[in-house]
């Protein structure tokens, strides 16, 4: 049976290493930075691209498959540099040849074979089976058995790889080498005891900010922490271009949605494009998938008109985007209050509203109203439907509070109507808006739509004060 030679890595083993010990009471640990590796063209190469792949591969293979699972396992590199490192030490049958400083920060994996008797994957895996000999709670090795190969294999921190072998002349004639390279090195000692090779816990949980992607391959068992290569976690279909500055999408001529993912060939009569949800937005008085269609509404459906304008209050609850679809559908859109004079009279009129005034899904909140204002985090500013950006504003003391999460706008009752911006998936009343209207009765004829109740057209209108409207 084949026998492992001992690890000539880290903690010891190696002339010239210099270790910074650091002192606590009770305890001492070493550090050491990644080393900054630089090409050595005279360093000579021996595995061919092929080989390289296949090492690399099952490394990551191991370090995905480790008892327990390790909650910073980082997914390894090939460095050719330190390919011609480990092809150089190969070449001298394992002893330690005289390298450049940076390869001080390396460790090392080191194994002497007959010649031709295994492949080199064969000692990547005897490597990894002296795990079966490693107690990662105690962080120790079984009594009188090395894990060392194993330890620096699976060291959490060890990033890039490099392996070359050799078959042996002179005094080792008939034996071949077979090294690996690790960088950042393993095998620290704390006390004279190694250090556990990587953290217990769920797959990529513990993974740095700098590598905190995950990387997992058909034939892993676990992830591996690795430089995230889309640091947006975004993918845009239909050749979308992905701005990794903003983390949007910019989508092809007939596509749409947040990952272009959405077939788009709308194209509004009377209205303008909503590219979002590739719909239209329908100018007052139009409805329809194209705003085709010519609204005519009869004028008792108006609860109130300003400047010419219809606004009609609803008796049912929705969203924001379920209101503005039923306010769109209906040839109108949610309200767009754009005067001291239009936040006044609704503000008003919401707050005369009569209790008895029947609304349906009666288990949300409907005191509050929807209004035609979102938050557009694209623009860092509050857009009308209609894209326009608003002038007037009339925002509760301390409102907007919530930009980026409460996107939509309502008016809130216990801020005497005043704005404040809500959760879009909050269900409210809301207030469709209608345009164009002929004017066939003057404004101050609305106090008769405050007082009718829905479903009581002909209710009598009640006694206002003598100065409303002066």
């Amino acid at each position: 049976m084949l026998q492992p030679e001992p690890s000539a890595g880290l903690g010891g083993q190696w002339p010239g290493l210099l270790l910074v010990l650091l002192a606590l009471p009770g305890m001492a640990w070493a550090e050491m930075p990644p080393p900054q590796l630089q090409e050595e063209a005279t360093l000579p190469t021996a595995l061919s691209r092929k080989e390289s792949f296949l090492l690399l591969s099952l490394h990551n293979r191991l370090r995905s498959q480790v008892h327990p699972a390790a909650a910073n396992m980082q997914r390894m590199d090939w460095s050719e540099t330190l390919a011609r490192w480990a092809q150089a030490r190969a070449a001298l049958c394992g002893t330690l040849p005289l390298s450049p400083a940076a390869a001080q920060e390396v460790g090392w994996n080191v194994q002497l074979l007959p010649a031709g008797s295994v492949p080199f994957a064969h000692v990547v895996g005897l490597w990894f089976s002296e795990g079966q000999q490693y107690n990662h709670a105690a962080a120790e090795c079984a009594l009188n058995t090395t894990c060392a190969h194993y330890t620096q294999l699976v060291w959490a921190t060890s990033s890039q790889l490099g392996c070359g072998r050799h078959r042996c002349s002179g005094a080792q004639a008939g034996m071949e080498a077979f090294v690996c390279a690790y960088s950042p090195g393993g095998n620290w000692e704390v006390n004279g005891k190694t250090i556990a090779p990587y953290r217990e816990g769920a797959w990529c949980s513990l993974c740095t900010a700098s590598v905190s992607g995950c990387f997992k391959a058909w034939d892993h068992a676990g992830g591996l922490c690795e430089v995230p290569r889309n640091p947006c976690r975004v993918s845009c279909r239909n050749h979308g271009l992905l701005n990794v500055s903003t983390c949007l999408c910019h989508c092809p001529p007939g596509y749409t949605g947040r990952y272009c993912q959405v077939r788009c060939s709308v194209q509004c009569v009377h209205g303008r494009f909503r590219e979002e949800e590739c719909s239209c937005v329908c100018d007052l008085g139009y409805e329809g998938a194209r705003c085709a269609t010519k609204v005519h509404f009869p004028f008792h459906a108006c609860d109130l008109r300003i400047d010419g304008d219809c606004f009609m209050v609803s008796s049912e609850a929705d969203t924001y985007y379920g209101a503005k679809m039923k306010c769109q559908g209906k040839g109108g859109a949610l309200a767009q209050i754009r005067s001291q004079k239009a936040q006044d009279i609704l503000a008003f009129y919401l707050g005369r509203l009569e209790t008895t005034n029947e609304v349906t899904n009666s288990d949300f909140e409907t005191r509050n109203f929807w209004i035609g204002l979102t938050y557009k985090t694209t623009k860092d500013a509050f857009r009308w439907t209609t894209g326009e950006q608003h002038s007037f504003t009339s925002f509760a003391f301390g409102q907007p509070d919530n930009q980026g999460f409460g996107n939509c706008v309502e008016l809130q009752a216990a801020a005497a109507f005043n704005w404040n911006d809500q959760r879009c998936k909050t269900r409210n009343r809301y207030i469709c808006q209608f345009g164009a209207f002929p004017s066939c009765f003057p404004f101050l004829s609305y106090p008769l739509a405050l007082s009718r109740q829905r479903g009581h057209p002909h209710h009598r209108p009640r006694e206002w004060p003598s100065t409303w409207g002066h």
